[in-house]
Formats: C-alpha cells, sequence, structure tokens
C-alpha cells in the first residue's frame, strides 16, 4: 500500500486528464523518496518507473506518462535527490536531501532509484517491472538493469554515458553492470551523443538489444518525446515499437 499520500494533482495533457498521486518512500538511508502516481489499469498491466534528466524533476513526465497510460502501461515518475525542478514541478526529493544534508551528485540517487523499484515490484507491479531513465539516471538505469536483473523485465534509456568519472567512480561504472543485461533494452538518444553510448550498447549481451538515431539532430534525454519538438513522433514511433516487441 502507498505509505504516505502527499496530495493529488490534475495533469492536463493533449492525451488525457490524469488525477496524479503524489506518494513517498524511503531510500536505503531513510530519505524521503517523493514520486507520482499514474495507474489506470489493474496491477497486472505492465509498470514503467521513470527517472528524470539532471537539474528537473518527475515533472519531465507530465506529458509522456499518460501517453504510456493509454499504450496499457502504469507508470510511476521519480524525483531523484539529485534534480531540480521542470514544467513547474519542484523536486521534492532534492529539496528533503538539502534539508538533510544529504549530497546531491548524480551517483548518490542510485539508492533511491534502487528503492524505488523495490516499492513498487512489493505495492504496484504484479507484472512485467521495466525501468527508464533519461540523461544520468538513464544510465544507472543501464547498470540496474544488469545489477537487479531478478526485478526489472526490461529498460529504456535516453541518452546514457559513463557521466560518474569525476564523481569518483571507474570509467566502466555503467558498462561493468551492463554486460551482465539479458533482459531487453532500448537506447536512443540526440543524433550527435551516439558516442556516449555506443560502447556500453556494445557491451550489452541481451540479443533483444535496440536503438534509435534520429535523422535530425534530436534531443538529449527523455524529453525528446515531448510534442512541441518537431521529430518527437519519430522518437515514440521508436519507443512504442520497442515496448511491444515485448
Amino acid at each position: 500500500m502507498i505509505k504516505y499520500l502527499f496530495g493529488i494533482t490534475l495533469i492536463f495533457t493533449s492525451y488525457t486528464i490524469h488525477k496524479a498521486e503524489t506518494i513517498y518512500f524511503e531510500s536505503a538511508d531513510g530519505l524521503q523518496v517523493a514520486a507520482e502516481l499514474y495507474i489506470v489499469h489493474p496491477k497486472t498491466a505492465p509498470f514503467i518507473i521513470l527517472f528524470h534528466q539532471a537539474n528537473w524533476s518527475r515533472g519531465e513526465y507530465i506529458e509522456i506518462a499518460p501517453r504510456l497510460n493509454k499504450l496499457g502501461y502504469n507508470c510511476m515518475a521519480v524525483d531523484l535527490r539529485s534534480g531540480g525542478s521542470v514544467n513547474d514541478v519542484q523536486n521534492i526529493t532534492k529539496q528533503n536531501a538539502v534539508k538533510a544534508m544529504k549530497e546531491t551528485q548524480y551517483v548518490h540517487s542510485l539508492p533511491d532509484m534502487e528503492a524505488a523499484i523495490r516499492y513498487a515490484s512489493a505495492n504496484f507491479a504484479e507484472g512485467k517491472l521495466i525501468v527508464w531513465g533519461s540523461s544520468y539516471s538513464s544510465a544507472l538505469t543501464l547498470k540496474i538493469a544488469g545489477d537487479m536483473s531478478d526485478l526489472v523485465s526490461a529498460a529504456l534509456a535516453f541518452s546514457p554515458g559513463e557521466y560518474f568519472v569525476s564523481q569518483g567512480k571507474p570509467r566502466d561504472f555503467v558498462t561493468s553492470s551492463a554486460i551482465k543485461i539479458h533482459q531487453p533494452v532500448f537506447i536512443t538518444s540526440a543524433k550527435g551523443e551516439k558516442n556516449n553510448w555506443w560502447g556500453i550498447y556494445v557491451a550489452i549481451p541481451s540479443d533483444k538489444k535496440k536503438y534509435f538515431i534520429p535523422d535530425t539532430a534530436g534531443n538529449h534525454g527523455a524529453r525528446a518525446l515531448w510534442e512541441k519538438f518537431s521529430d518527437s513522433r519519430e522518437y515514440w514511433q521508436a519507443v512504442e515499437t520497442f515496448l511491444k516487441s515485448i
């Protein structure tokens, strides 16, 4: 069950009107992590956990999550402690972390992501559990897919890379876990970002891996799916094709 109900917000998009429930759960160090639930199907429906990019919040998904609902998926968009705000949605987890004087570099979000997966698995996801990341969180999503293969059914990564060397991690921090991915995996990015993640992609042994590079310049992270971008339709087509394949 939901541990803490923070509030209910009406999310208006061109796809639907959704009553989004903001919940809290605890990370490994006791930090209160906020997340937005987009649950419109039975628990047996596939469940996607959505992680945002740097300096942003769960607000990255106010347009994307309802569309995924329409495709048959329940979703949870999570505020990670390394973040900020986007689309007028403040990152509550970041605020909690600052108040608790906890570190908020990219890599410090990993326990929040792992906690989100365990919490969703225990409470909401009786079918397939899919992880989805944007920018730095997409890199951590690939790491988690390799390290938590018992819980993760598939992964989507928007603009991943080995972003953590400056934070004290080895150059193969992500790749060393990606070599254990045997689940379906999808990677995409802006056109000019392919070199950031191609080595990771090649290292993934899964025979169900796919990637998409746009003909246009494209966009960094999951915002590539926002309707305001003229090439978002091509990104969505690639994402939907992958999701249907799993």
